[in-house]
């Protein structure tokens, strides 16, 4: 397994040799790197999840279901109540075309048939998601060794990984590919992939026939996965816990014929075969001992496939929800509920929780309801150009569309121009705001002011008086500073060693007398409270500049003479000044 996972990601340089592996880093580095790592993908996360549920909101969606004999239309939104409304829906029939012919048969009249339905219906987004079917797709669920998503995209580039994991019979350039991860087992080291691939040749003829009828493809789902979108759905409005985690469908009828089973959210599909004779006989045949042999036919196959589900993960399936195109399907029905006793067969119905508008409720008035599952399905979907649907559930947000990374740039390039221009017309819009309010709260100060227009008048005054006596002040100071600039060069230095020396007195001293034998040396007398605030003095000398050395020369102690009173301590101190 290890050397398979290698062999997946191993470049080679032009002189085919293997590129070195970078080491690792160590220490400190790589766990702040991993880190400031995990607090981006959290950021990352976060607005991804946020620009997604938002985006999903903004882009409708039109589901088109196409088939030989009908075009289906369904358009659903979400009112303020957050309650899903069917806000369009229309079945055009089509006539004219061969019995059991395909939809890629007669592309051409199927597109002027679109064009017609949609003029009908009067729908208006040109965004449409369309499904192919089950049989023109391949459906596998794979594992592969577990890998981080950076290190699957490598394996993916090289194509090495689908070749040894699906081994296709045709060129994998030849098919459109969607894959998503929907389960990893760290225990194991191993990981589940669904992987959905169809012809590119039958992509492309869908595709046309719905740019024929004026609409562009965003979306190209799988009929059996639109079918789980419209299930999934009922079962989140219904709020069934036990349904969310576990539902069985069986898709019956002329064109598709499977079970499906819903399992944590998964699905695990099982094809149902059923020969040439048999189409002719759910089609034309009334014949009761026919009809009794094709569903024991069938009905063995399904059984098969709900008893490999029940031993594989010890559940039990109770009911099936029955989705057919059969105009006589409730006479199978109950056949199968003979052949099955103990297991339930219902047809789905996949409106039964959407809020139906008048307009539209003769539209929908239909016995057999079931086989708008796939139309519906298909409304549910939101283009999910963030990849929301990662985050809050898998397999939600197939696309084969071959251009989709393309279609999902300028879509993301259109909201981020969207989110744009709004954040512009929101900061204009403040700045605006923020100006009227300003200009209000100043007309109101002001005219506030103007209420105590004497007083401002008075004050003004007093104000005068007092700019008239510091201007006096200020003249003096600036006269003395003149006067200071006269001052010969050694008097300037004496001045200075004075400030100094006076700048140096701490709190608890006093001088009596300062000397200055007009050289280098300066002797000061005085009184201080404790030995500490002398020495305090001499630091504070010895910082100076201008004062080469400090020193005590003397001290005297108090005599006692003063009962009561605090006892200062004389002292001399000898300054010798830097050369004047």
């Amino acid at each position: 397994m290890k050397n398979f996972f290698q062999k997946l990601l191993k470049k080679k340089d032009p002189q085919n040799n293997e590129a070195p592996i970078p080491k690792p880093i160590e220490g400190d580095k790589k766990s702040k790197n991993s880190f400031l790592d995990k607090i981006k993908s959290k950021f990352s996360s976060q607005i991804k999840n946020k620009l997604g549920k938002q985006a999903i909101q903004g882009e409708e969606i039109v589901g088109v279901e196409l088939t030989p004999y009908q075009i289906r239309l369904a358009q659903l939104n979400n009112n303020k109540n957050n309650e899903w409304v069917l806000e369009k829906f229309f079945i055009h029939e089509i006539e004219g075309l061969p019995e059991n012919s395909t939809v890629l048969e007669h592309p051409d009249k199927i597109g002027d048939e679109l064009k017609i339905a949609l003029q009908k219906s009067k729908i208006e987004t040109t965004n449409a998601a369309i499904a192919i079917p089950v049989t023109s797709a391949i459906i596998r669920v794979v594992t592969a060794p577990l890998m981080t998503d950076e290190e699957l995209g490598k394996a993916i580039d090289t194509d090495s990984l689908w070749e040894n994991l699906v081994q296709l019979t045709d060129n994998l350039n030849d098919y459109s590919i969607f894959h998503q991860v929907i389960n990893r087992d760290k225990t194991g080291n191993t990981m589940d992939i669904l992987f959905v691939a169809s012809k590119l040749s039958d992509i492309n003829g869908y595709t046309s026939i719905i740019k024929k009828g004026g609409l562009n493809a965003v979306i190209i789902d799988v009929k059996c996965f639109a079918l789980k979108s419209a299930v999934d759905q009922m079962n989140q409005i219904k709020g069934s816990i036990e349904e969310s985690n576990l539902t069985a469908v069986l898709e019956f009828g002329l064109d598709e014929n499977y079970v499906m089973i819903l399992y944590d959210n998964n699905p695990i599909i099982t094809d149902i075969f059923i020969r040439g004779q048999d189409r002719n006989t759910l089609q034309k045949s009334d014949n009761q001992e026919e009809m009794d042999a094709l569903v024991r036919r069938y009905m063995t196959q399904v059984k098969q496939a709900i008893q490999d589900f029940e031993t594989k993960y010890e559940k039990r399936i109770r009911n099936l929800k029955v989705v057919s195109n059969l105009p006589n399907v409730d006479a199978y029905l109950g056949s199968f509920r003979k052949n099955l006793a103990n297991t339930g067969f219902n047809l789905f119905d996949p409106i039964s929780e959407v809020k139906i508008p008048a307009q539209l409720e003769e539209s929908v008035k239909i016995d057999n309801r079931s086989y708008l599952s796939t139309v519906i399905g298909l409304a549910f979907r939101k283009l999910d150009v963030f990849g929301y649907y990662k985050f809050v559930t898998a397999v939600k947000n197939i696309n084969l569309l071959p251009n989709r990374d393309s279609m999902i740039a300028q879509k993301k390039a259109k909201i981020f121009s969207n989110f744009a221009f709004k954040g512009v017309i929101g900061i204009v819009g403040a700045i605006y705001i923020i100006l009227f309010g300003l200009s209000f709260w100043q007309i109101n100060s002001l005219n506030k002011k103007l209420t105590d227009y004497d007083q401002v008048v008075m004050d003004h005054e007093l104000k005068t008086i007092e700019k008239t006596k510091f201007a006096k002040e200020l003249g003096i100071i600036n006269k003395s500073l003149e006067l200071s600039n006269s001052i010969q060069s050694n008097k300037k230095i004496s001045f200075r060693i004075l400030a100094q020396i006076a700048s140096s007195v701490p709190k608890r001293v006093k001088f009596n007398s300062i000397d200055f034998n007009g050289s280098n040396q300066i002797i000061i007398n005085g009184v201080a409270s404790t030995d500490q605030d002398i020495l305090k003095l001499i630091s504070n000398l010895n910082s100076k500049k201008l004062i080469s050395q400090a020193s005590l020369a003397s001290m005297t102690l108090p005599d006692g003479s003063s009962a009561g009173k605090p006892q200062m301590k004389g002292f001399k101190i000898a300054c010798i000044v830097e050369s004047i």
